[in-house]
């Protein structure tokens, strides 16, 4: 009857625990805003899988009290409130902490050699291809390597082009080297 009883008691806790840590992360998260737990950066992304570990830690570990949890969950939120001002409002900033995005292939070529500088095989390339529905190579205006690990894929018929505001700050924009295709 003892061992029910310290069940039951551990199932409690965890489900009290957790119902303050859900409303502590309400609370962040309407303080903070939606960036939060947006994917924009790496920073963004390492901070949610932070949040993540802090949170079920929080929940489940009799060694980290619920106090210790919400300070840690508030000090990851501010970092990342404060990182994002200072990506936003200060360009100096901005180019040392991020990296630029990369053109993966344009106008129906595929660039090797940037394939090869972000590590993303050919492979890779054509099953990101295939996920946004490109029939025909030659119909991909642009295939763009994202600061957040994500392939943006511009494809349509005809000639119309990609307007260069969409393309605003991908790497080597103006002075592109088409590679052989491969």
């Amino acid at each position: 009857m003892e061992v029910l009883s310290e069940v039951i008691s551990e199932n409690l806790s965890i489900i009290l625990n957790s119902v303050i840590i859900f409303i502590v992360i309400l609370v962040i998260t309407r303080l903070a805003g939606l960036r939060t737990f947006a994917k924009m950066s790496p920073l963004d992304f390492a901070s949610t899988i932070a949040i993540g570990s802090i949170l079920a830690t929080s929940i489940l570990s009799s060694e980290t009290s619920l106090l210790n949890g919400t300070f840690a969950l508030g000090t990851i939120v501010f970092m990342q409130i404060v990182y994002g001002r200072l990506m936003k409002n200060f360009s100096a900033f901005h180019k040392l902490a991020s990296n630029k995005p990369l053109f993966l292939m344009r106008n129906g070529i595929v660039l090797k050699e940037n394939l090869d500088r972000s590590g993303v095989s050919r492979e890779d390339l054509m099953a990101k291809l295939r996920e946004a529905n490109a029939l025909k190579l030659s119909n991909v205006k642009a295939v763009v390597f994202e600061t957040t690990g994500d392939v943006a894929v511009l494809h349509g018929e005809g000639s119309e082009d990609v307007d260069d505001s969409i393309l605003l700050g991908i790497e080597d924009l103006k002075e592109v080297s088409y590679a052989t295709n491969i």
